[in-house]
């Protein structure tokens, strides 16, 4: 069976489909594989060597536990019934000596209560044998995201104005000395420890996620579950049984018992991220969890008891939300008990140089370049650039212009992310010029145009021009749809049919 998986590994790139720059930044993570079946553990062993991790096998539970004693892992594979000690004990001992590391348990023998008690234990998720390559793909991948999110500490600057202390393998800093930001600052230090929930509002791309993890991290709940939820990523059919789980035989393809973000992160932090999307019947289940730490599973009657701090955040105004009756009034209250608004960089324009340093410094070790510095050409470009993709934007610009740059100084030529302001961004230019250089180069694009359309040239421009600024506004948006829609000025429905139209107009 396991040479048949390998066979057809090549047709199947999903596990990379989903990855990104930022999320494999970490290429050499180290997994460690628990189980004496050779065949399976061929399998997985190049299955996860050919994406790039490190891979480590361990035949049984004893040996295992002694290296897992010595080395630390990002994830887990633990079989159930592997030699040594039963699988609930050896996960009792490993999350006792790697308290974050994720522990997916494969079994063909364990039935539903065990796989739960697993859970309940601490277990990541729980794959069933034989199991299907895409649900390991995509179980792996979930796994080791969370890995991250939960050992990269992020630091804010305390005292002084320098980032806290932090004793874990690997950190993220929140950046910026403005006012605003040390107002950012002390309502982390003074939330942080507190069992409350907290709402974070801000402009796309200011760190809302940077902040709750910040949060987290410095709370009395670092060593449990973090998990993050994109309400806006996971369509509306999908949403609550990622976040609550399901039965076998809820719906359609629901095979086994599946276990939701909530469930698993029972006693640990759940994000909320984009929360103002999230449909109706949501917000109701939500608020049940905020009020009574219940819910029910999809296709269950059994009330499941969790401990769930929730940290949510959001783009939107939700006062006008609710107004508008999009969200629940009741809802929003129990989320704002403590609410943190994120500056947008252009009201922080001052901690430009400072971000820009960081940045720099990060993505030359990243990728291994000797860039050092920005000249004073590029610094006056950048502050005076008004960053409607805030600081993610900013650090996207960053990273194209350290893999661009020849040198140890980054020049303006290097700079490709700001083609949509360039008149903007030099000093002395105002944006008198922008209209007559953006009439030039539509006339140009249309007379080019007009010169292939031998009919229907009004559609085919507009199909073109359309085409063109979603694909534009995708990129420099780092392909996400919500902060997309608002730049274009259009609602993420119609955002999605475009691209749809768009995706099928390709395959014509």
């Amino acid at each position: 069976m396991w040479k048949a998986l390998l066979a057809k590994e090549r047709f199947f790139p999903f596990f990379f489909q989903q990855s990104s720059t930022e999320d494999f930044r970490n290429i050499m993570e180290k997994i460690l594989i628990i189980d004496d079946d050779e065949g399976l553990t061929h399998f997985l062993n190049r299955f996860f060597s050919r994406k790039g991790y490190k891979v480590q096998v361990c035949t049984d539970s004893l040996s295992a536990l002694d290296l897992i004693a010595r080395e630390p892992f990002d994830l887990i594979l633990l079989d159930y019934k592997v030699p040594g000690l039963n699988g609930l004990d050896t996960l009792k001992r490993i999350k006792k000596s790697q308290v974050k590391t994720p522990v997916i348990i494969m079994t063909a023998y364990g039935t539903t209560e065990t796989a739960i008690e697993a859970m309940k234990i601490g277990a990541y998720e729980y794959l069933p044998k034989p199991f299907d390559r895409k649900d390991l793909s995509k179980i792996s991948y979930d796994a080791l995201v969370i890995n991250r999110q939960m050992k990269e500490v992020v630091r804010f600057p305390q005292s002084g104005g320098e980032p806290s202390p932090t004793a874990a393998r690997g950190a993220l800093s929140i950046i910026g000395s403005s006012k605003k930001m040390q107002n950012v600052y002390k309502l982390i230090g003074q939330v942080a420890e507190k069992n409350v929930s907290v709402l974070i509002g801000g402009e796309s791309g200011t760190g809302k996620e940077l902040v709750a993890r910040a949060i987290y991290h410095h709370s009395v709940r670092k060593d449990r579950p973090f998990m993050a939820i994109n309400c806006a990523a996971i369509p509306d059919s999908l949403f609550e049984s990622e976040l609550f789980g399901y039965e076998r035989g809820a719906f359609t393809g629901a095979d086994r018992v599946y276990i939701g973000k909530i469930e698993r992160c029972d006693g640990g932090t759940l994000f909320l991220d984009e929360v103002g999307d999230m449909s109706p019947s949501a917000q109701a289940k939500i608020l049940r969890v905020l009020q009574e730490e219940a819910f029910e599973r999809l296709g269950s009657a059994e009330t499941i008891r969790v401990n769930v701090r929730i940290i949510a955040a959001t783009n939107k105004n939700l006062e006008e939300e609710v107004k508008n009756g999009r969200f629940r009034e009741d809802l929003y209250w129990r989320l704002k008990i403590i609410s943190i608004d994120m500056p947008e960089l252009r009201e922080r324009a001052e901690d430009i140089p400072e971000l820009v340093k960081y940045f720099v410094s990060r993505f030359s070790k990243e990728y291994s370049k000797p860039v050092q510095h920005v000249s004073d050409g590029v610094m006056e470009r950048l502050q005076a650039y008004s960053w409607p993709g805030n600081v993610r934007e900013l650090e996207n610009c960053i990273r194209r212009a350290v893999l661009l740059c020849s040198g140890e100084i980054i020049v303006e030529e290097n700079l490709i992310a700001m083609e949509r302001e360039s008149e903007n961004c030099v000093q002395g230019q105002g944006k008198e010029h922008l209209p007559e250089n953006l009439i030039q180069k539509l006339d140009e694009l249309i007379t080019g145009i007009m010169k292939i359309a031998n009919q229907d040239a009004h559609a085919k421009v507009m199909d073109t021009v359309e085409e063109a600024l979603i694909k534009k506004t995708l990129e420099n948006c780092g392909n996400n749809q919500v902060q997309a829609a608002k730049m274009l000025g259009i609602s993420r429905n119609t955002l999605r049919s475009r691209i749809k139209k768009l995706n099928e107009k390709s395959y014509d």
